[in-house]
């Protein structure tokens, strides 16, 4: 604002006022107006004035009216003009508007398209020309050339005028090159290791791998966080008293690397001396000691100290305690290097769920979204259960985004829960094509409801032809068959498969009832009727093959038993999935069988964003009443779904001819250490090692593992999940390949 008019405005108002109020009373207002305006409206300028028609003139208030006015930011000056009307007087506001930005461009950019740079600010064609707000803008550019590495960029705003009352704003950029970070240095440590401490940084020098797992670039958020990650690194040891001062950057001649310098000092190492809770009324001490780690007389630990708070809160706000807040308090002695720890609790007062509003759902229907919410209206306030049912409506993959955000009534001690949802398409059609080690080239089309008519009900109708198989199916689910808590799902499938030395075709019908109890444990039960032919068997054929050709008829009962604790189902960051499963063959048809399986598979979340995925399966299978176990009832290991890098049942039994024929039992296990290439698209990336073996009777269950390594991408992708996985060989065998690409569509692990 140009601070001098406005000065003198009021000068000039006070100056009437003075000499009005010797020779009478004030004038009565008897108008107000606004001049000077051409895109605000008058009634918006009106709202915010304090003086009144038919109130005496107030300098106090037309004084303050002047500084509303301006704090709307419309506005580059503002003053009072004072004119007699009708018997007493009238106020006008004189305004002058802020030009309009009618262009936003850039210059100097080449790395990074004037579209990549749009996105990353917030100033549009159409908006006020703020000198504040550009500026904010021309700072968000800048953070993000440096954390993409150009940490030498030049971002300077240029406002030219275009009209009257209209600007361009150009942003000047000297983009620089990028410079990598050569040295993290680490001055003042005696006590950790310099090597320690940059481990538990996210800033890292550039390396080999930095290209997959990312970083190498100064970044002054991550900068400022590592800091306190150093700090907290001293506090896990009991340096409660250290200081970590800011990073000192340097250049290398050349501009294109950095070396960054971290003073530390450290201070004395301290023990705890007692730990003592303090406030609690509604829970004993003894049974909150019951939850607490820290202990006396060993090494102070801010973590185990942050665990400790999370596990007293919990209790409390998981029996009604909305608004407990938990504070630990250090009392410090300089002399016995111990300190005292006080849980200090703000119990507050127990609460109960109001209202469950649910908005967004345009599609999906009330019902389907209240059966995933663990709590009722009138049930006593549970924050377990607020997450867990925000996991709940995640996995039903209809929504692009879900918030449960509680809402306390503190007058009522009720808790509102105000659930919003974003609805994203649930149906699709594919078509597509890929390449698999088994199949080659495939085509296929998929046809996709995953919430038919709002229902939560999902139905498929899917085709895959490829160059060694073919396979259609429809099949049907509801999850709440009914509308009671039991799932109900149906398929009828045809397919197709060559096989080296025979080819085999099946259609097939199965039936399925599912049941949830608990909160993660489920149960299944699923009925099987399948008709198979071996065929167009070749002359050369081993006599295992030939013994199984021509069709029969299989009718199985299948159960299992599991618990699924995954945060989220298609892109798991931490949980487990654990599932026994049991299949009896035999009830009518030619066949006659039985196969159990046991799968434990576990996510732990590594740097917050990272995941290390172990899975191990085992299984086992037999013929029964003296009859042989199906060539397609066998375990074939090796593949994108088993042991990746190696053909379909290359790490298996095989008949004289070097053709794959399965076995009895199978060993599997799989490590995998996942992280983001681009988080904001689910775009991650991996590297895996994987070891497993199929079994024939006789051989020693366990024994003789082929191992396997490799890398690949996955993507949750708005159709489904894609993974692209490149396997290595590390026991390369005669006939098989070094290694294996290989591409699915449609589920993970």
């Amino acid at each position: 604002m140009k601070k001098g008019v406005v000065s003198v405005a009021i000068l000039l108002l006070t100056a009437l006022i003075i000499s009005t109020s010797f020779a009478e009373e004030l004038p009565m207002v008897t108008a107000i107006g606004v001049k000077g305006l051409k895109r605000i409206e008058e009634g918006s300028i009106k709202a915010k004035v304090s003086q009144k028609i038919g109130e005496p003139l107030s300098q106090e208030k037309t004084t303050e009216d002047i500084k509303t006015i301006y704090k709307m930011g419309y506005f580059d000056d503002v003053k009072v003009e004072i004119d007699p009307f009708e018997g007493g007087i009238k106020v006008t506001y004189v305004v002058k508007e802020k030009p309009t930005i009618v262009r936003v461009g850039f210059q100097g950019n080449k790395k990074f398209k004037d579209d990549d740079l749009k996105d990353k600010i917030a100033l549009t064609t159409g908006a006020i020309s703020d000198v504040t707000l550009i500026n904010d803008n021309a700072s968000k550019l800048k953070t993000f050339y440096e954390d993409e590495g150009y940490y030498l960029a030049k971002v300077v705003p240029v406002v030219k005028k275009a009209e009257e009352g209209e600007v361009a704003v150009t942003y000047q950029i000297d983009e620089g090159q990028k410079v990598k970070i050569k040295e993290i240095k680490i001055e003042g440590n005696k006590a950790i290791s310099a090597s320690k401490i940059k481990k538990a940084m996210k800033t890292t020098e550039r390396g080999m791998f930095s290209f997959i797992l990312g970083g190498g670039y100064y970044k002054k958020d991550v900068m400022r966080a590592d800091l306190e990650r150093i700090k907290d690194l001293y506090y896990n040891n009991g340096y409660i008293k250290v200081t970590v001062g800011e990073p000192n950057i340097q250049l290398t001649d050349d501009k294109e690397g950095m070396k960054i310098g971290i003073q530390v000092s450290e201070g004395e190492q301290f023990k705890v001396s007692s730990v003592e809770i303090a406030g609690n009324k509604a829970f004993s001490e003894g049974e909150l000691r019951k939850l607490i780690k820290l202990s006396p007389k060993t090494i102070f630990n801010k973590e185990i100290l942050r665990k400790d708070v999370v596990s007293i809160t919990d209790q409390y706000s998981n029996n009604g305690y909305a608004l407990v807040a938990v504070s630990p308090d250090l009392i410090p002695s300089e002399e016995t290097k111990e300190t005292k720890v006080v849980y200090r609790i703000d119990e507050g007062d127990k609460y109960r769920i109001g209202r469950i509003e649910i908005s967004g759902n345009t599609k999906t229907r009330d019902k389907v979204i209240r059966r995933e919410i663990r709590l009722d209206e009138g049930d006593t306030f549970n924050a377990s259960a607020l997450k867990r049912s925000y996991e709940r409506l995640n996995n039903l993959q209809f929504f692009e985004a879900v918030e449960v955000a509680p809402k306390p009534k503190p007058e009522e001690k009720l808790v509102d829960l105000d659930v919003k949802v974003k609805e994203k398409p649930t149906g699709f059609l594919s078509v597509g094509g890929g390449y698999s080690s088994v199949d080659k080239f495939v085509a296929m089309v998929d046809i996709t409801q995953g919430n038919l008519f709002g229902k939560g009900q999902y139905i498929k109708l899917r085709g895959v032809l490829g160059g060694r198989s073919s396979f259609y199916e429809l099949s049907f689910r509801d999850p709440w068959f009914m509308d009671k808590p039991i799932s109900f799902g149906t398929s009828i499938y045809k397919t197709t498969r060559k096989y080296g030395n025979f080819e085999r075709k099946a259609t097939g019908l199965e039936v399925s009832f599912g049941k949830s109890f608990w909160e993660y444990w489920g149960a299944s039960i699923a009925y099987n009727l399948e008709k198979a032919t071996i065929y167009n068997v070749k002359s050369n054929a081993s006599s295992t093959i030939k013994d199984q050709e021509g069709t029969k008829t299989t009718s199985s009962i299948s159960t299992s038993v599991g618990r699924d604790t995954r945060d989220n189902y298609l892109d798991p960051l931490k949980g487990s999935k654990n599932t026994a499963g049991l299949t009896f063959a035999g009830l009518g048809g030619t066949n006659a069988f039985l196969k159990g399986l046991l799968d434990s598979s576990w996510y732990f979340p590594m740097f917050d964003v990272t995941t290390i995925h172990l899975r191990g399966r085992a299984a086992y299978a037999t013929g029964l009443f003296g009859k042989k176990l199906p060539l397609y009832e066998r375990y074939y290991v090796g593949g994108i779904y088993t042991v990746r890098g190696l053909g379909y049942g290359d790490a298996g039994p095989k008949d004289p001819n070097g053709e794959a024929i399965g076995g009895e039992k199978e060993l599997v296990f799989n490590a995998e250490y996942i992280f983001p290439i681009v988080q904001e698209y689910k775009f991650k990336g991996l590297v895996f090692f994987d070891a497993g073996r199929a079994y024939a009777t006789g051989e020693t269950f366990g024994s003789d593992l082929r191992y396997t390594t490799g890398a690949g991408i996955r993507w949750v992708s708005p159709i489904g999940p894609i993974r692209i996985e490149w396997g290595y060989n590390l026991d390369k065998r005669a006939g098989e390949s070094s290694s294996k690409v290989e591409f699915t569509f449609g589920s993970f692990f």
